[in-house]
């Protein structure tokens, strides 16, 4: 029981410190250039704002904040494709963020193409997992796992009533944070959600130029990539709908490592 104990503590302080904050930066060259790419961005310079932000994603820093604040600069120069990528890349981040949200939706309204998911059974019953990321759920999971073991070593030594409930609730809490935290990772895994960035584009029948057009899909629509061969990639719409799409005119929505 000490072991589990000693154990819980450990996960719970290693989730406390896992995710860093989203302004800490490393350096205080970091930080100067998140702030002057902050005041490019007030002051109209989109260009110079975007190269800012990609710079400091490049070296390392993938907080949410970066990605939303480069998604409103692509869409103020109306490069819609890459704003809502760049959206979708910072809600898997931050999803409870209502600004963000609000804007996602926004630019979701600009697009051409009416494309949008059914929710399933496991998004209808784990209806948090939407507004919590995986670092978030990490925490709280820790947190019950620490009391769940907690509550168990006091009732070893008290035996009233209210421990024995304590006891029930903290293992029902613990195995729904958990479920909830080991669903949340799958999701991320499994994630094959890709933007398309072009204007236009033509979605073939195979993966040759000359092959037969099936449908044009525009910029900002959220297609899923099942494979890719020689530089194409097949995608697929929730309505069923598949094709042949050049690999460079979509981009993941998960960064893969």
């Amino acid at each position: 029981m000490k072991r589990f104990i000693c154990l819980s503590i450990l996960i719970y302080f290693i989730a406390c410190f896992l995710g860093p904050d989203i302004t800490a930066f490393q350096s205080g060259e970091s930080e100067e250039l998140f702030f002057s790419s902050n005041q490019a961005y007030k002051q109209g310079r989109f260009q110079e704002a975007i190269d800012g932000y990609e710079q400091l994603l490049r070296s390392g820093h993938k907080y949410g904040t970066l990605y939303y604040n480069l998604g409103n600069a692509y869409f103020r120069l109306d490069q819609l494709g890459r704003a809502i990528l760049n959206y979708e890349r910072a809600r898997l981040l931050m999803p409870g963020d209502a600004d963000l949200n609000f804007n996602i939706n926004y630019a979701r309204d600009k697009t051409l193409d009416a494309v949008s998911e059914s929710p399933n059974l496991v998004s209808m019953t784990f209806f948090w997992l939407k507004d919590l990321s995986l670092d978030k759920l990490l925490k709280i999971f820790a947190f019950l796992n620490l009391l769940f073991w907690t509550v168990l070593l006091i009732r070893l030594f008290f035996k009233f009533e209210f421990t024995y409930y304590a006891s029930i609730v903290s293992l029902i809490l613990w195995i729904i944070a958990g479920t909830s935290f080991g669903l949340k990772y799958y999701q991320l895994n499994t994630d094959n959600r890709a933007v398309i960035l072009k204007q236009e584009v033509k979605i073939l029948a195979g993966p040759d130029i000359n092959d037969t057009v099936l449908f044009n899909l525009h910029a900002g629509t959220i297609v899923h990539r099942e494979r890719s061969e020689d530089g194409w990639s097949l995608i697929s719409l929730p309505d069923k709908k598949r094709g042949w799409v050049r690999a460079e005119a979509i981009e993941s929505v998960v960064i893969k490592k």
